[in-house]
């Protein structure tokens, strides 16, 4: 029988219920959008340690998809996580808004609140920790252009980034993400260097929570970066990004399956820029660009982290494919065909 193409089911879609008489559809509480029984089977099916997400969660164009009745942004990133967290396949979410500034523990502790005690989160760190020297882009004022002297700082990490991170969350709390802008790695001494500082920053910080680092530059993707990573436990983040090599290659060079977990970060498709991929693909509602070869490589690469009992986690930005939680359920799919034909083959 041929498989179903699970994200384009009209249950998976299907409108959002009637307002009760004399209530304005504003008032209406905002709830999860109806799933057919084959996700719900699909989500049962899906191994416990295996995290899907999106990168965010207020995106208006997901109504129908993960909320069950149109949504402002606004209202969505006040109400929509606990919404968002009831969708049987969408197990973690990333925070990006840390990368831009710290946020405090009270804010992370609202969050957690909003989720099931299985659910977990991806936070990013905020950027000053991973900038050698401040881009020259408007938003960095003062700064733009300048070093950094927060670069690698792990006093600051400490204070600003993990203590939140580990006090709001607590259990929740998944990997914690350093990511490493594309950036001219001369100025921190090139990749030789950047292996010795970055050593020198993760056994600076306090042990326990989920570290990760993620590069945008492949000249970092050194023997030396891995055995660091190896030594300090802290995770490689395979990151779908166009000017990086295929994801089974950064697993191979990083030794990401020999990791405390899988981290991915599937961001962008090989042939737009960020740009030009959000005007492509908004409102985020429908897969544009199908990318099934990324899909079935990183199917293959969760489906042995997981028989390694190793937790995993993807995070998918809508312009990946053009709708983020559609990738999810694609993406879930596609390990779960994976994981049954190994089981398969194990049986006969």
């Amino acid at each position: 029988m041929p498989s179903r193409d699970l994200s384009q089911l009209d249950l998976f879609t299907g409108a959002p219920s009637e307002p009760a008489p004399r209530r304005s559809r504003r008032a209406e509480p905002l709830g999860p959008a109806s799933v057919p029984d084959e996700v719900r089977a699909l989500g049962e099916r899906l191994p416990q340690g295996i995290y899907l997400g999106t990168s965010s969660w207020a995106f208006p164009g997901w109504a129908g998809i993960v909320y069950g009745r149109d949504a402002a942004q606004a209202t969505l990133a006040r109400e929509g996580l606990s919404a968002y967290a009831r969708h049987p396949i969408l197990r973690t979410v990333g925070v990006d808004r840390t990368f831009y500034g710290p946020i405090s523990a009270i804010t992370f502790s609202e969050y957690a609140a909003q989720v099931p005690a299985p659910f977990r989160f991806l936070v990013k760190a905020h950027e000053v920790c991973t900038l050698a020297r401040y881009p020259p882009h408007e938003r960095y004022g003062v700064h733009r252009g300048q070093p950094n002297d927060r670069f690698l700082n792990a006093s600051y990490a400490a204070d600003m980034v993990v203590a939140p991170f580990v006090e709001g969350l607590g259990d929740k709390a998944g990997p914690l993400v350093f990511q490493f802008p594309p950036q001219d790695t001369r100025g921190f001494g090139g990749p030789a260097r950047f292996v010795e500082r970055l050593h020198a920053f993760f056994a600076a910080l306090p042990k326990g929570p989920l570290y990760a680092v993620e590069v945008r530059n492949e000249e970092l993707l050194t023997e030396g970066f891995a055995q660091v990573l190896s030594e300090l436990g802290v995770c490689p983040v395979l990151s779908v990004w166009r000017q990086m090599p295929p994801v089974v290659q950064q697993a191979l060079r990083t030794r990401a399956l020999s990791s405390r977990a899988l981290v991915v970060r599937w961001m962008l498709p090989p042939h737009l820029g960020y740009e030009e991929a959000r005007a492509r693909y908004a409102p985020f509602h429908h897969l544009v660009d199908e990318d099934t070869v990324t899909r079935e490589a990183l199917a293959g690469v969760c489906a042995a982290a997981s028989r390694k009992g190793l937790p995993t986690f993807v995070i998918i930005n809508n312009k990946a494919e053009g709708s983020a939680p559609r990738s999810a359920l694609k993406l879930a799919g596609s390990i779960d065909a994976v994981l049954s034909s190994q089981k398969g083959d194990l049986q006969g």
